[in-house]
């Protein structure tokens, strides 16, 4: 939709509640919704969260958003952004969920390696030799983190909240707060799964 006009009254439309416009409005961002899920659910997730499930979850997050009027989105662009992010959101926090439950029963693994982990939470590469790159980039990376950072990072991975890193690395909930920050933003810069952090 070009015009933004358009697109404002069609927005107005979905947020009173008329179907046929919400459903418009789910044919601007769901093809790329889709295409990010896919990959962001990688082997990991996808034995325990279906595609179209992640999806239609994101459909009902935005259209309750839209009624309470809490999303700003002035054009299809935003719309798509928006959508993009409450999937990245909700993946890591269903990734979460189901490592605390591990833990929690007692059936996870000791040791988790964190490089297999984020490994298997992207979609891996077509040909062997990127995904070895990728593996080296990860071991590379976390090789030249400080203790606290490791342990931070496995027990995020574990499932842990932030409350409980922070009790138990002995941090202020703050300091936890701008550590977890900096590495999140380490990881994206070089392309990696960050919202599980």
């Amino acid at each position: 939709m070009d015009d933004s006009n358009d697109f404002d009254l069609l927005l107005a439309a979905a947020r009173s509640g008329d179907e046929t416009a919400m459903q418009r409005l789910v044919s601007q961002y769901e093809p790329e919704l889709r295409i990010v899920a896919r990959h962001r659910l990688g082997p990991a997730l996808r034995p325990h969260l279906d595609t179209i499930d992640l999806v239609q979850s994101v459909h009902r997050s935005l259209l309750i958003g839209l009624r309470a009027n809490r999303f700003d989105i002035s054009s299809p662009e935003k719309l798509i952004g928006l959508a993009v992010t409450i999937v990245r959101r909700k993946a890591a926090k269903h990734w979460r969920h189901l490592k605390r439950q591990q833990r929690l029963s007692s059936q996870d693994e000791a040791g988790d390696d964190f490089v297999d982990t984020m490994l298997s939470l992207q979609t891996p590469q077509t040909d062997v030799p990127a995904d070895v790159a990728t593996q080296e980039v990860l071991a590379q990376w976390l090789a030249g983190l400080d203790n606290i950072e490791k342990q931070l990072i496995t027990m995020r991975l574990e499932g842990h909240s932030t409350a409980e890193v922070a009790q138990a690395l002995e941090l202020d909930p703050d300091v936890l707060r701008v550590k977890l920050s900096r590495l999140r933003k380490r990881l994206r810069e070089r392309g990696f799964v960050d919202e599980l952090l």
